[in-house]
Formats: C-alpha cells, sequence, structure tokens
C-alpha cells in the first residue's frame, strides 16, 4: 500500500502528537433501525502486547547492539482489527482471553475505555501470562519475534475452544485456519451475520480451498496476492481473484504496491484501485486495517469501488504510525488527509475523484497539523496526583 501514482505532490510534514481527538462518525447512521443487532461486527481471536522498535537503518545483526530512534506499546493481534473498526466507528464486540498480568491490564484498559470495544465477552484468565510480540521495523518491512502459550480459550468460552453463543451482528471477521472449523462462526452466520474472512500461511505447504471448510459461511474471503494464488493455482492475482468467487460470493485480493482487485460473483462487478503513496514507518497491522475499511464500506452499503478505495486509503494511512491498534486511522486522520490531498498542487483529477465519496462522510474540522501521531512510547507513565 505504499508506492503508487495514484497522489503526488510535496512530502508531508511529521509532527509527533501523542494523543488526538477523534471526531466520531457513524457511517451506519442512515441505516440503522430499532431492530438492528446491538453490535455491528464481533471477533474473536489472541490479543497480544506488541512493542515496536522503530527507525532502524537496517535489519539487527548477531553479535552486535542495535539502538531504535523510536518504539512503542500497543495491544496486538486480534486488537489490531477490533480497534481499527472502533475507529471507523463501528460498534465492535471482541471475546478474548487476557492475562492477569500488567501487561494484560493495560491492554483491556486500551481497548475498552481507550477505545469503546465491548470486552463483555472476554475473560480474565488467572495464572496465565500475555502472549507479547517484539517487532522490529526497517526499510519498509518489519521483523517479529513472539512469545506465550495457547490461550486458554477453552475455559472461557466451552470445550470447543470458541465462543458458545457470539452475539448477535451485522457481521463477523474471521481469521480461517487451514484444516479447522471454528464453531462460533457457523453459529455466527446463523444469527445473520456477514462474515468477512481472512487466512494467514499454509505452514501446511497443502495450499487446499477445501481445508478452509468454513469458507462456506462467509460472504467475502480477503486473501494477499500470493495466498490466493497458491489456493487457486492461478497465474495472475486478478484470474485468482475470479477463480475463489467459485467459493465465495466475493473475492478482495489485495496486491501490495499495486493496490487491491476484487470480484463480486452476485453483480458480476469488478473494480481495481490502485495503492496510495505513503512514507511508510511500519507496516504493522495493516492488513487488518484493510479489512476493516472494507467491512466499514460493505456494511454501509457503499459501491465496490468506494469499498476498495477506503480500505487501501485507511491501510495507506497506518503504515505512517508504528505500532497495530495505535495505527489504525479514525475520521479525524481521513479527513485531515482528504483535505490535505485537495491542497496540493498537480493532483491528477481522475485520482482525486476516485476519492470523492469521502466528501460527504469526514467531518468538518479546522486544519491540523498533517500526518496526526498517536503512538505513545511506553505502557504508561506515572503521573502526579
Amino acid at each position: 500500500m505504499t508506492a503508487s501514482k495514484a497522489f503526488a505532490g510535496e512530502e508531508p510534514e511529521y509532527v509527533a502528537e501523542a494523543a488526538v481527538c477523534q471526531t466520531h462518525v457513524d457511517p451506519l447512521a442512515g441505516l440503522r433501525t430499532p431492530d438492528d443487532p446491538p453490535w455491528d461486527v464481533y471477533l474473536t481471536g489472541t490479543v497480544f502486547l506488541d512493542i515496536i522498535f522503530t527507525g532502524l537503518d537496517s535489519a539487527p545483526v548477531r553479535g552486535t547492539e542495535s539502538w531504535a530512534r523510536g518504539m512503542g506499546s500497543s495491544p496486538g493481534g486480534v486488537a489490531n482489527m477490533a480497534a481499527a473498526l472502533a475507529r471507523l466507528g463501528l460498534r465492535t464486540s471482541l471475546a478474548a482471553a487476557f492475562g492477569d498480568d500488567h501487561y494484560g491490564e493495560y491492554c483491556w484498559d486500551a481497548l475498552a475505555r481507550g477505545e469503546g470495544i465491548d470486552l463483555s465477552p472476554s475473560r480474565t484468565v488467572p495464572d496465565w501470562h500475555s502472549p507479547v510480540t517484539v517487532s522490529m521495523a526497517y526499510e519498509g518491512e518489519r521483523t517479529m519475534v513472539s512469545h506465550g502459550h495457547e490461550p486458554p480459550m477453552e475455559a472461557v468460552f466451552g470445550e470447543d475452544g470458541g465462543p458458545e453463543c457470539p452475539p448477535c451482528a451485522r457481521a463477523a471477521v474471521a481469521s480461517l485456519t487451514p484444516g479447522r472449523r471454528a464453531p462460533w462462526i457457523a453459529q455466527a452466520a446463523r444469527k445473520g451475520a456477514r462474515i468477512f474472512a481472512d487466512v494467514g500461511w499454509d505452514d501446511t505447504g497443502a495450499w487446499d480451498l477445501s481445508g478452509l471448510a468454513d469458507l462456506e459461511h462467509c460472504e467475502a474471503f480477503l486473501p494477499n496476492a500470493t495466498e490466493a494464488m497458491r489456493y487457486t493455482s492461478a497465474d495472475s492475482p486478478r484470474a485468482a481473484a475470479h477463480a475463489l468467487t467459485e467459493y465465495v460470493p466475493l473475492a478482495v485480493v489485495t496486491l501490495g504496491s499495486e493496490g487491491a482487485y476484487a470480484v463480486d460473483r452476485r453483480t458480476g462487478e469488478t473494480a481495481e484501485v490502485p495503492a496510495i503513496a505513503v512514507e511508510a514507518l511500519d507496516p504493522t497491522g495493516a492488513g487488518d486495517v484493510f479489512v476493516a475499511g472494507f467491512v466499514t464500506g460493505t456494511l454501509a452499503d457503499w459501491p465496490l469501488a468506494d469499498r476498495l478505495a477506503f480500505a487501501g486509503l485507511t491501510a495507506a494511512l497506518s503504515v505512517q504510525e508504528f505500532g497495530g491498534s495505535l495505527s489504525a486511522p479514525g475520521w479525524t486522520e481521513i479527513g485531515a488527509w482528504w483535505r490535505r490531498v485537495q491542497s496540493v498542487p498537480g493532483q491528477d483529477p481522475a485520482a482525486l475523484r476516485r476519492y470523492a465519496f469521502l466528501e460527504r462522510l469526514v467531518p468538518e474540522e479546522p486544519a491540523r497539523p498533517w500526518p496526526l501521531r498517536r503512538a505513545v512510547p511506553t505502557i504508561g507513565f506515572r503521573r502526579s496526583a
């Protein structure tokens, strides 16, 4: 999401800002009724504490000490997706196990109080410590080292390892695991939730779509280009997207620096949007933010091309920040970006028209420094009363 000719102009100034006061935008305001389910999106998974080092000139070398110019701490793992959805104005419910250590307490507080995410399906598990990931960002990429034990989901949600009664929601986001069913996905689908799914790397090497059994419950599948081509044996990402629609109504394939491509089997519609050129600081969580943006646009009934453009924009904005959940943009950042690009001389009119749908969505606010920073260097500071 970081190299494209979609927009051109002067380089932005980077202004540090420890906290940003967000303006709330409800993208579903015109669609809500008294009979709606209580939540827009439900998800479940593992919450990590992420510690991110940035400003490394190169990869660490064995036997040496490397100093990073920046660092940040934030909830990670499934929290990346939850925060991204909540910041886009969706009522988000998360079921997860939290450690009873300081890390778990921090992650719970950051998500519940900081982001307004419903954690009523979640539990704090005694004598279980929080999983931790250390991420090092350099040269536009990242290297991660993680430690933790499998979350005791059966102790929280039942012996099947998934929540027995997922709450009613408009949609749910699932990460599919090859060769394994997650019972909650079928349960959520039976309750009317629209299931959006992504998938991780297949460590088995099988790359067999029949192993993604829960795909039958999904409305949309959002793999990256490599995953899509391996699962379909297609010779291009676009051909892979079309092949995937034999298994799921809507296929969205992310193309890295080329943007994203989508096919809707139900309407026959296709859409392709190039990536936005940005200076990437840390790509952690960008895929989660992309999915969150696409889910938002879909639930709001936007045209396919607008959904794809919005997802790409939110992902591009996220890589300019460090951290996963902390980097997810809200409507304040989206509005600041839209006003910014319109003011830069020499913009491509076609590119501006591509994002013109934002005009009716972004809040009216006075000009702010661009881009806006939210990440903090450590878990917390002691403050005097």
